[in-house]
């Protein structure tokens, strides 16, 4: 968030508006709470408090202070370009765009209020709205790098790659140590590196005033462009220093996934299932694609968003919406009453609502954390298709390491942690195959592309849908897709990626460690103890 300007600020105020501005929030919020103490209606104050809780994390807290600096000054347009923000933040992208147009028929040439739009726009799939808006504000201010970025984030996501490309070097030509344009570029997949960009990318990582985010997003860069020309020794040693940067930020713990997998394993017994049977929303719409990131599922989400019935959205935030409507989850789960799992389900469709579109009856979640959630999904949606995308462990948990995420997947930054997550994902579904059995469908990602037209035919038949040849041809398919995998599932089918762990396997102890039997039982899982 930006600081009102200061100038106008009595003493008191004006000092915390300078410790804010500082980063010295230790000092700010004392003098801001102090002041409010004595003027408990300054909304400048209130929004200056509410920029702080916003900097260390505390959306809500952000929230719920602007909404009261917005009563008190209902014209406070500095409050509700905030306000927009901090909804955004917390994936609540409508609400956002409703702020957004208020201050955008106050203010129609205001720039960061068109900017955040299309940021907004683009989470909720408008995005040729979104790119008339990058354009619009690249006209008023075609110098800012970021800017230039996201337009290339959104060419690409609707298949213009060659203009994507375009606005991530105009990026990179403004600000050369951008890493994650240079990242943005290596994402595509497709994308093979010139000697000169590698030779660019060498000297920015080599800058001294580099920040740490665009270092690791070119050590993921660089990564790539190694990897590519078989360097492999060298390669790892950049993928390894940018997931160790990352691991450093997130903090990860891997015990955290282990225990409520425990408790998640203990909890779901076949008669805790069988004491709820016709709970929750009987609507049938949702298909949720899950599993590992990079097995596989924006393959399969193609593929069905060919079908005439099915509707592809994106990773939707709102089944872990849910979750956290659920006290001590998972052990809450058992405490849910018939009434709480149908409003979850009720409400997990009018949130998901906003992605879609087309009409069609049936559409696609395909966010693949949602493995932890299976028992939830069952609970409220018990109507619902889930479709399990599996892919051999080392060739999946490599992708997953040379890939550096926007945001979530903390557990893909150190290799062990990567095997432990892996092992606990394939422990919580063989479970639940046992207590639940034939409620998961599970496509084994070698398996669709060595026979992809017996796997499209399994498939669409276990989802109790008729065959469609567009569905052979889901390549052509005109459709934005938001994944990392983006450009590879506009080709035909193709093997290839399956292998690439093999030249580092010298690299990937660690890895194998963790995952122990889980990579002698593929595809099948392990008896666990």
């Amino acid at each position: 968030m930006a600081t009102v300007a200061a100038s106008s600020y009595p003493p008191p105020l004006l000092d915390a508006a300078i410790a804010l501005h500082d980063g010295q929030l230790h000092i700010a919020e004392p003098l801001l709470k102090q002041y409010l103490k004595r003027d408990p209606f300054d909304a400048r104050a209130i929004r200056m408090l509410a920029e702080l809780a916003g900097r260390i994390g505390r959306n809500r807290d952000a929230e719920n202070l602007l909404r009261r600096a917005l009563e008190l000054a209902p014209a406070f347009t500095a409050a509700r370009a905030n306000l927009a923000l901090v909804l955004y933040r917390q994936n609540r992208a409508p609400e956002a765009l409703a702020e957004l147009d208020e201050l955008l028929a106050t203010e129609p040439d205001h720039v960061g209020h068109a900017n955040l739009k299309a940021a907004a726009l683009g989470r909720l799939g408008g995005f040729e709205e979104a790119i008339g808006l990058y354009e619009r504000v690249l006209a008023a201010a075609p110098h800012q790098p970021k800017v230039w970025m996201s337009y290339g984030h959104m060419l690409k996501t609707v298949g213009r790659q060659a203009d994507g490309v375009t606005a991530y070097r105009r990026a990179i030509a403004l600000q050369p140590t951008l890493g994650e344009a240079w990242w943005s570029l290596a994402n595509l997949k497709t994308m093979r590196f010139e000697d000169a960009d590698i030779a660019a990318m060498t000297a920015a990582r080599g800058s001294l005033a580099l920040a740490e985010d665009d270092a690791l997003h070119l050590d993921f860069a660089l990564g790539k462009a190694l990897e590519d020309r078989g360097a492999v020794d060298q390669a790892f040693a950049h993928y390894a220093a940018g997931n160790a940067t990352r691991r450093a930020q997130t903090g990860y713990d891997a015990s955290v996934i282990a225990a409520r997998v425990d408790a998640s394993i203990t909890l779901l017994t076949p008669a805790f299932f069988a004491e709820r049977a016709g709970w929750g929303c009987p609507a049938a719409d949702p298909i949720f694609i899950l599993g590992m990131p990079r097995a596989g599922s924006t393959l399969i989400e193609q593929i069905l968003s060919s079908h005439s019935a099915v509707e592809g959205t994106t990773e939707l935030p709102d089944l872990p919406a849910m979750v956290r409507r659920v006290a001590d989850y998972p052990h809450g789960l058992a405490s849910l009453t018939r009434a709480q799992a149908a409003e979850l389900g009720e409400e997990y469709l009018r949130r998901a609502a906003v992605q879609r579109r087309s009409g069609r009856p049936f559409f696609i979640d395909k966010l693949p954390n949602n493995w932890l959630h299976v028992p939830l999904i069952r609970l409220i949606l018990p109507n619902a298709r889930i479709i399990d995308a599996r892919r051999d462990p080392r060739a999946c948990c490599f992708s997953n390491f040379k890939q550096h995420f926007a945001r979530g997947q903390s557990f893909s930054y150190a290799l062990d942690d990567m095997g432990r997550y892996y092992r606990d994902y394939v422990r919580l579904m063989a479970h639940l195959d046992a207590v639940q059995p034939g409620r998961v469908h599970r496509v084994i990602h070698e398996q669709l592309v060595d026979a992809p037209e017996e796997g499209i035919r399994g498939l669409l038949d276990q989802l109790g849908l008729p065959f469609e040849a567009t569905c052979l041809s889901f390549h052509e398919t005109e459709r934005a897709v938001r994944t990392a995998s983006s450009e590879q599932v506009r080709q035909p089918i193709f093997r290839g990626g399956d292998t690439a762990w093999r030249p580092f396997a010298a690299h990937l102890a660690p890895l194998e460690a963790a995952l122990g039997e889980v990579i002698a039982c593929y595809p099948e899982a392990p008896a666990f103890s």
